[in-house]
Formats: C-alpha cells, sequence, structure tokens
C-alpha cells in the first residue's frame, strides 16, 4: 500500500464507477483490445460479471514504484455481499533483491521465506487469471496498481485494463458529506487510516501488512460503505 490518492475511482451507490459517456465502457473494451499483446488475456476485456468484484492488496519492499519489488499478492472474490475467503488467492513472490531489515519488520516477510516464491511473471499471470475482467477493490490501490503494471505492461501491452474503486475515497465522500456546511471545502481533515476507517465503520480488523488480511480488510469496507452510500 502506498501514498494518498487524489480523485480516484469514486464509484456510485450500486459500487460501480459511473458511466459518464454512453458506450464509452465498450469503445475503452476495444481501443485496449486493438493494444493487446497476448490474445490469452482477452477475457480481461470482457464485461465484469454482475455484482462481482475482487479486492487486492500487495506487499512490497519498499514505496518507490521504480526501484522496489513486490514480495506478496492477496486477492479476494466479493459475490453481492459476500466475500468468498475460500477462493482467495495467496501469492508469495520470490524477489531479485535481498529484502531489507526495514521491510522485514513491516511485512514479516524474510529473504529466506520467499526463496520458494514464484518468479513475478508467473505470480501475474495467476492474478489476472484470478480477476478476469472483475472491477478491482483496494486501500491506496493506485500504488498497488502502479507496482503490478511495471510487469503487467511487458506482459500484455496495456496496463491493468480493470476499472479500481479506491476505499479510501469511498470512505471520504461518506464522511464528508456528515460534516456540518462549514467545514466542508477541499482541506476538510478527514482520518483516513486503515486502522481509523475500520473502527469507525464497525468492522473487524485483521493482522495488517499481510496481503490478504488487507484485501478482506477493503472487502469488508467497500461492503459496508456501498450500503452507507445507498442508504
Amino acid at each position: 500500500m502506498g501514498s494518498a490518492l487524489t480523485g480516484w475511482a469514486r464509484p456510485g451507490a450500486d459500487g460501480q464507477r459511473p458511466q459518464l459517456v454512453p458506450g464509452w465502457g465498450a469503445l475503452r473494451r476495444r481501443w485496449l483490445a486493438h493494444r493487446l499483446r497476448d490474445a490469452r488475456f482477452q477475457p480481461l476485456l470482457q464485461p465484469p460479471p454482475a455484482n462481482e468484484w475482487v479486492a487486492l492488496d500487495c506487499e512490497t519492499t519498499g514505496l518507490d514504484v521504480r526501484s522496489d519489488e513486490i514480495v506478496s499478492i492477496g486477492a479476494v472474490r466479493i459475490v453481492g455481499d459476500r466475500i468468498l475467503t475460500s477462493e482467495r488467492l495467496e501469492l508469495l513472490v520470490r524477489p531479485e533483491r535481498a529484502v531489507s531489515a526495514h521491510s522485514v519488520r513491516i511485512h514479516r516477510l524474510r529473504t529466506q521465506d520467499l526463496a520458494d516464491g514464484l518468479p513475478l511473471h508467473e505470480a501475474i499471470e495467476q492474478l489476472l487469471a484470478f480477476i478476469g475482467s472483475r472491477p478491482l477493490v483496494g486501500y491506496y490501490l493506485e500504488f498497488d496498481v502502479a507496482m503490478l503494471n511495471r510487469a503487467v505492461r511487458p506482459l500484455l501491452g496495456i496496463g491493468l485494463p480493470q476499472p479500481c474503486i479506491e476505499v479510501s475515497a469511498m470512505y471520504y465522500d461518506y464522511k464528508f458529506h456528515q460534516l456540518p456546511p462549514y467545514q466542508q471545502h477541499a482541506n476538510a481533515d478527514i482520518d483516513l487510516r486503515l486502522s481509523t476507517l475500520m473502527r469507525d465503520l464497525e468492522l473487524p480488523e485483521r493482522d495488517a501488512h499481510d496481503a490478504v488480511n488487507d484485501a478482506v480488510m477493503a472487502a469488508l469496507a467497500f461492503i459496508k460503505l456501498k450500503h452507507l452510500r445507498s442508504s
């Protein structure tokens, strides 16, 4: 997970990103299909199944998208209001360089723990098969997508094509509209830390900096906020 987002993927009450131009989704899929390098990945560009999403998180060796590496990937499918944890994806990725002591303190994955991990390109292929065309959900997802796209672009010729839904943006909008009018301004002070968000939404917290745990917490928050937006 990474640094703060600015105006990223605020969905409607049904959890889907609104279509500002009729037919834009189909036009975008055709444009991406034209640029796709490998026909095996055509299913990524199909219309997404209704009321399905994938919550995603990556653990990395640091926060520099140009030089740091992915060490684990966690993803869970969401169908309606259910999180299918029995169908989760949990992958360890073998980095090219040794993991620093600072990184180990955060995600508790040592170089020896990752020695039998997958090469990144194999992990990416498994992840893409798991996601399909489902929209992605995450907490500070922009960082995870940027890290993944370093490996996805050489493989596909495009970045991850799925729509992305940012849980912290959903929470910000929810809290912003609870503020009195005189506090509703661009610099509104809203705590977007995951622990704060989970406590405020009365959701169970899991150990952070574990990719599957973080994906599950993002999924829980997404489902709760989706209902709060529509109520």
